[in-house]
């Protein structure tokens, strides 16, 4: 870009800025708006744009209602009523059968697995906002399913109903929260998604701690209906939401896209440049794509779908559902009471939130693959701990595994889960981006199916009973998904979508993303094509 003292005519919207680089002839609206991301800072967008700020945090706890789920189908097997009513007595105490706790938990990742691809058909037909409505009547059809289930096989088949409606769920916040937030907040914005699970846990441990000391079927039951809440805020939400103005541009309701953005960034704000930057993008990918889920896998989708769907395969490699979900089980195996095994539950899930909090300090500065990698090798090295302690007979080592397991719950929501919802909104194309979230989605059910089949068999003491040597087993593999991850995981801060899409039509290995310079050439090229 040429330089120059030459002062521009401030746009409406623009930041105060008193000179600034002349740009070149060829300087469009789209290009204005790219300068303009790039110069706004966070408190900038939070003082201009609090409209943004509001919808960005409302789609982020779309996620509310997936930690909820994910986290009580573990913390039940903790209550005794709930292992008396669905199992048997063994060695004098209820335990439910391994195969039907399997069942219990893997039911509502079967469901997840087909809610996210339905839920991709759904949204690029309807929009993001009629599609959060039909899957919260879909979770709240499981969610009395499931309290008022009388047998095993009933509330199998509401897990199921419900694992589909929470499938919406953890597929529309990220591709939503990716599309309404600007350069500079779309990385807490995607972060908050993690925050919102996190919440949602710990929500879920607090309240299941509330009942437990309850000895009829209310100390189960009590803690599902608690998910009603989420229902009425994200139903009510749905309706009075603005529609994601990507989404708008692509069914070419610009009209449409350009009120949303009016109302979005506020009534001063030049909307022509921001919607001209939308289209240009949308344009330069729709004429280098082909969306179906074949082409996610052909050509240099290939490599952004695959990085979608590893980082999510890394959480559970890295052992999230052991330590995470069954944390207040494994305490209780490991020989500490029920009342400071869920104490202990809730702190897990306390110091989960407190860490993704810190990761909104860290996103944009340090940026997305230092923390991804810092937060692979940490967990590594934690897993293998609580491995290497198992191994020594005293109760304080069992203390200790059980600190360890707090702080890998701090350090995994400040690295890999945070990083994992940003790189997601950020990896995949504008154009894919129902179908990469939704592949992704399926990665996370197809594993979350695997580990909970496996982990169960594992540390159940009517079965492996490996208690705290199940470390040895996910450190080893986290320690192989890291070595993957120091090659694939790239590193976007402060990127434009359009610059992102210029690295990978570019072929740019993405370890190298972080490095590279982008002239434009590429787009340019292909918007002569078009």
């Amino acid at each position: 870009m040429n330089t120059s003292t030459e002062q521009l005519p401030a746009e409406k919207g623009d930041l105060d800025v008193q000179h600034v680089e002349a740009p070149p002839k060829s300087w469009t609206p789209a290009d204005a708006d790219a300068d303009r991301e790039r110069h706004l800072t966070v408190l900038e967008t939070f003082r201009k744009h609090p409209t943004i700020v509001f919808w960005s945090f409302f789609w982020c706890m779309t996620a509310l209602g997936w930690g909820f789920d994910t986290q009580v189908n573990g913390a039940m097997i903790g209550v005794a009523s709930f292992r008396s009513y669905y199992g048997y007595m063994y060695n004098g105490a209820p335990v439910i059968p391994a195969s039907w706790l399997t069942a219990f938990n893997v039911m509502s990742s079967v469901g997840q697995f087909f809610g996210g691809f339905f839920c991709s058909w759904v949204a690029d037909r309807v929009g993001r906002k009629k599609s959060l409505a039909l899957g919260v009547v879909i979770v709240t059809a499981g969610i009395f399913g499931e309290t008022f289930s009388f047998t095993r096989a009933a509330f199998v088949v509401s897990k199921l109903i419900l694992g589909v409606g929470v499938g919406f769920y953890l597929t529309l916040g990220p591709i939503t929260c990716s599309e309404i937030a600007p350069v500079q907040l779309r990385g807490m914005s995607s972060a908050g998604v993690n925050l919102a699970i996190a919440l949602g846990q710990l929500i879920s441990n607090g309240v299941t701690k509330g009942f437990s000391n309850r000895s009829d079927v209310w100390a189960f039951r009590g803690p599902f209906l608690v998910q009603l809440l989420f229902s009425i805020l994200l139903f009510t939400g749905s309706w009075l939401s603005p529609e994601s103005p990507w989404y708008l541009v692509r069914q070419g309701e610009m009209e449409q896209a350009q009120q949303t953005l009016q109302r979005l960034y506020g009534p001063d704000f030049d909307t022509a440049s921001k919607l001209a930057s939308i289209q240009r993008t949308v344009e330069v990918e729709q004429s280098a794509e082909n969306p179906s889920y074949l082409a996610a896998f052909q050509g240099t989708d290939r490599v952004r779908t695959l990085i979608s769907m590893g980082i999510f395969a890394c959480q559970h490699l890295a052992g999230i559902i052991f330590v995470l979900s069954f944390s207040t089980y494994f305490f209780e195996l490991a020989g500490l009471n029920t009342s400071n095994a869920f104490d202990l539950g809730v702190g897990v899930t306390a110091c989960g939130v407190a860490g993704n909090i810190c990761s909104w300090f860290l996103v944009n500065r340090v940026g997305r693959r230092p923390i991804f990698l810092g937060g692979m090798v940490s967990c590594t090295v934690i897993l293998l701990l609580i491995g290497i302690l198992d191994v020594v007979p005293t109760s304080s080592a069992k203390w200790v595994q059980a600190s360890l397991t707090v702080i890998y719950s701090f350090v995994y929501f400040m690295t890999i889960g945070a990083v994992a919802f940003v790189l997601l909104g950020e990896v995949s194309s504008l154009v894919m981006r129902a179908r990469t979230t939704a592949l992704a989605t399926a990665t996370q059910a197809v594993f979350g199916v695997i580990m909970f089949f496996a982990v169960p068999y594992m540390v159940n003491p009517d079965a492996g009973n490996m208690k705290g040597k199940v470390g040895f087993v996910f450190g080893g593999l986290s320690a192989c998904a890291t070595v993957v991850c120091f090659f694939y995981i790239p590193e976007l801060k402060m990127r434009t979508y359009e610059e992102i899409d210029e690295m990978f039509i570019g072929r740019v290995p993405p370890r190298k993303m972080g490095q590279h310079q982008c002239d434009g050439e590429v787009v340019a090229e292909i918007m002569r094509k078009v």
